[in-house]
C-alpha cells in the first residue's frame, strides 16, 4: 500500500488546467490502487510564506538550541517536510508562469529543501529515498521540450527535477498538458495528457 502526496500551485481553481489533470490523475491512481492513500495540499491558495530572515536563522541553528520562537517560525517546514517523508508517490500539479513555476512553488521548495532534513550538507546527497513523482504540467503555449523551438525558455522542468533530485527523488515522471490556449490544440493535449495517466496508473 502506497500513500500519496498531491500538491497544486496553480492561482486558479476549477478553470486550472495543472489543477485538473492532477487531480484526474490522483483519481485514476486509487482506482487502480483502491487501498492506497492522499495527503493533498493547495499551495496555489494556501500559499507557503517566503523565507524570512527569522527562518534562515532558525533553519540553521542545531534543533536543540532552538528558541522557541524558532521552533515556530520552522513549524509549517517541519510538517511539509513530514509529508514529503511520509508520502511515497508525489503528485504536482504545477502551471508554467513566465516560463517558470508559481512563486508560490518556489516558496514550497524553499521551505522544504534544508540541510538535515531533505539533504545531508556532509555529502550534498539527498535524504527522500525510493520516492516516485509525477509532475504534471499546463502552458499556454507549446514548443518547450528537448529540441523544440522554445527549449531555452523552459526553467519549469530543469527546476522541478533539479532540486527534487538534489532531495534525492530521480523517478520523475512529467504529463505535460500544452498549448491551453488554442482550442482544438488543448483539447488534444488534455486527451493525451489523460490516456498517459491511465498507462500511467494502471502500471505503477
Amino acid at each position: 500500500m502506497s500513500h500519496i502526496l498531491h500538491l497544486d500551485s496553480s492561482a486558479r481553481g476549477s478553470a486550472s488546467h495543472s489543477r485538473q489533470i492532477s487531480g484526474e490523475f490522483v483519481e485514476s491512481w486509487l482506482q487502480a490502487h483502491p487501498g492506497d492513500t492522499v495527503t493533498s495540499r493547495d499551495l496555489g491558495h494556501q500559499p507557503i510564506p517566503h523565507v524570512t530572515e527569522e527562518f534562515i536563522g532558525a533553519m540553521y541553528t542545531p534543533a536543540e538550541s532552538r528558541t522557541p520562537a524558532q521552533v515556530e517560525v520552522l513549524k509549517l517546514s517541519d510538517e511539509m517536510i513530514g509529508e514529503l517523508k511520509a508520502a511515497d508517490v508525489y503528485v504536482i500539479g504545477v502551471p508554467m508562469y513566465n516560463f517558470g513555476v508559481p512563486s508560490v512553488f518556489k516558496a514550497y521548495i524553499d521551505a522544504v529543501a534544508r540541510a538535515g532534513e531533505t539533504w545531508d550538507p556532509a555529502t550534498y546527497t539527498g535524504l527522500l529515498e525510493n520516492k516516485k513523482l509525477f509532475v504534471v504540467t499546463a502552458r499556454g503555449g507549446g514548443g518547450y521540450g528537448p529540441g523544440e523551438a522554445r527549449e531555452a525558455y523552459n526553467s519549469q522542468d530543469p527546476t522541478i527535477r533539479n532540486v527534487f533530485a538534489f532531495m534525492g527523488v530521480t523517478d520523475v515522471t512529467f504529463i505535460h498538458v500544452n498549448n491551453t490556449l488554442r482550442g482544438e490544440e488543448s483539447a488534444a493535449a488534455l486527451a493525451e495528457a489523460r490516456e498517459q495517466i491511465k498507462t500511467l496508473t494502471a502500471g505503477a
